[in-house]
């Protein structure tokens, strides 16, 4: 067994044998920590892997506990039925704010959660139906399999069985096509887009999923407590949450559970201690907790379950990557015949307000040809190649790709006809392996749903990704590298990761900007090898670089720009020597001096 699973086991263990080591009050505490654990798992998903912070989760806790409350207690409903009552209101409320909120950025986002929170907190409290400010009782007790659960014991089982099942099913989902385009979502919506992954679509997921944990962990609060009132559910109980995952780690599961228990084992302590040690009562624990946040944010970033993880990786012996099972690669496209037409851009035309970043450019790309774009900085070819990618919109013009119009297209389905691309400025997840960087790039070559994953029924999809994964990378040379974090790698092999990644989405037109930038020399001629193996393959490719002899030994063909204008087309040692090129570059050449005369 791994030390992995040994710890894990001994963790589901002691967790079984808790209610018989611990006195009522620990009993009472290990629920309480458990519950909490429920929500800050969703926030573990929502800010750690999504990127999207939110101050109003406990809103959603309330929901779920004054939904279920109402229901049995007023309309004499089951609480089985209240549960998915209360997941349904949630669900539908979280949509409603999500689609408002989620269209916001930086920090609008979390100040909007800011606004909902309060807002929703001060329904519970104002509206008399549910018991204002006083709240609801006589809630009754849960039910499992006819047996009635009225103690913190009894309760134990059931939350931190809650607990380990979502532990299980998110570990799933994130070990996953649909889990690596979650985690794409910290790495910024273009390069996402362009791997075709609706990020907005995985957004709303995550809210959804964070807002549907703080919703069961609601309805478990209201049957253990047996009675509900807004006090819980208050915008500070929302910051709490977030406290809780940054302490223990936003960005790991067994993170939630860290800052969890450890914030509230020691806000039980402060509260107990700090009165005694200053003589007086009061809310100091809050001055504490403000004091620990700066020295952790300061000493461990990541949160303290990064260091528990540091401190357990020196343990475990490293060595070569090691290759996927066996599995049959993803299927491949028939690519076009040598020669025809793969892309046409005509008469393009880009402006933004006054500015005319690309006036009027026309050319083709054809099957197994490499053309290069080249051109000053300035020019207008990164601009170009957003717009061929559909990253942006043409002013005016035809883009067309395999005989089709492209021009209001988006990059999803761009990328979904068989175009991919590399970034100027490499976009990869640093954190994550370089095989899963890779694999992100077949992303639209799977159909699992996160569902699917979440419940592991997606492993023979994901044995083929990770073995055309792993093809890409020996194709490109990086096999070494599979298994080590792509940030850990030299600018140079980070952008050859990227030409691995574009070739696993399986184009028949390859974009590559600035490829060989920051490569030494044996690297560009391995670079150089592999783009020439890839145009015998019958692939298309579109290159921009400045580095003029890299391209003048590898294109075909080469456009040349200046000024958003196309000055040169033609061969590369032809468009080399054209006035306009040189001119361009150089600033003109030298006529030759004339002899004085009388």
């Amino acid at each position: 067994m791994k030390p992995r699973h040994a710890l894990t086991a001994g963790f589901v263990l002691l967790l079984a044998a808790a209610p018989w080591l611990v006195g009522s009050y620990g009993q009472t505490l290990l629920d309480y920590i458990g519950l909490a654990t429920i929500v800050v798992l969703g926030l573990v998903l929502l800010t750690g892997v999504g990127g999207l912070t939110s101050f109003g989760q406990a809103a959603f806790v309330g929901m779920g506990a004054y939904t279920t409350a109402y229901l049995t207690t007023v309309a004499g409903w089951s609480p089985w039925w209240g549960l998915l009552a209360a997941l349904l209101l949630v669900t539908l409320a979280a949509l409603a704010l999500g689609w408002i909120t989620l269209r916001m950025s930086g920090h609008y986002l979390p100040l909007s959660t800011l606004a909902w929170g309060l807002s929703i907190y001060l329904v519970f409290g104002n509206v008399q139906a549910i018991g204002g400010q006083t709240g609801l009782s006589g809630i009754v007790p849960l039910r499992v399999f006819g047996w009635t659960l009225s103690t913190p014991r009894q309760y134990h089982y059931l939350i931190w069985g809650v607990v380990l099942l979502i532990v299980w099913t998110v570990h799933n989902m994130l070990d996953s096509r649909e889990g690596r385009a979650m985690r794409a979502l910290k790495g910024g919506s273009l390069m996402a887009e362009a791997m075709g992954i609706h990020t907005t679509r995985f957004k709303t997921i995550l809210f959804v999923l964070a807002a549907q944990y703080a919703c069961v962990s609601g309805w478990l609060y209201a049957h253990m407590q047996g009675f509900v009132n807004p006090t819980p559910f208050s915008l500070g109980q929302g910051i709490e949450y977030l406290f809780m995952g940054v302490v223990g780690g936003i960005g790991d599961l067994w993170g939630a559970l860290l800052g969890s228990s450890l914030y509230s084992m020691l806000r039980q302590w402060l509260q107990d201690f700090l009165p005694h040690l200053l003589g007086r009562s009061g809310s100091f624990e809050g001055l504490a907790f403000g004091v620990l946040m700066i020295l952790i944010l300061q000493r461990a970033p990541e949160g303290l379950w990064s260091r528990v993880r540091a401190l357990g990786a020196r343990w475990q012996e490293g060595g070569a990557p090691v290759r996927p099972a066996q599995a049959p690669e993803l299927g491949a496209r028939a690519l076009p015949a040598a020669g025809e037409v793969v892309l046409q851009v005509q008469d393009l035309t880009r402006r933004f307000g006054g500015l005319i970043a690309n006036n009027a450019i026309s050319f083709e790309v054809r099957a197994g040809e490499v053309l290069a774009l080249i051109g000053p900085n300035g020019a207008g070819k990164s601009t170009l190649f957003n717009c061929i990618s559909a990253v942006d919109r043409a002013s005016s013009g035809q883009v067309r790709f395999l005989g089709r119009a492209i021009e209001r297209k988006d990059s999803r389905a761009v990328a979904a006809m068989g175009m991919s691309r590399t970034f100027q400025h490499v976009r990869l997840l640093p954190r994550m392996s370089v095989l899963d960087n890779v694999a992100l790039g077949a992303h639209l070559r799977g159909h699992h749903s996160f569902v699917a994953s979440a419940w592991r029924l997606d492993r023979a999809q994901e044995a083929s990704i990770q073995a055309t994964a792993w093809r890409q990378l020996e194709r490109c040379g990086l096999a070494g590298h599979a298994g080590a974090p792509a940030g850990s790698l030299p600018l140079g092999l980070q952008r050859v990761v990227e030409i691995a990644r574009a070739l696993a989405t399986d184009p028949c037109l390859l974009l590559l900007d600035e490829p060989a930038a920051g490569l030494r020399y044996l690297e560009k001629r391995n670079l150089a090898q592999l783009l020439q193996q890839l145009r015998g393959q019958g692939l298309a490719i579109l290159l921009v670089e400045h580095d003029l002899d890299f391209v003048m030994g590898l294109a075909d063909r080469v456009v040349a720009m200046d000024f958003g204008e196309k000055i040169a087309e033609g061969l590369p040692r032809d468009v080399q020597k054209h006035p306009a090129v040189i001119e361009a570059y150089l600033g003109g050449v030298d006529e030759p001096l004339r002899e004085a005369t009388a």
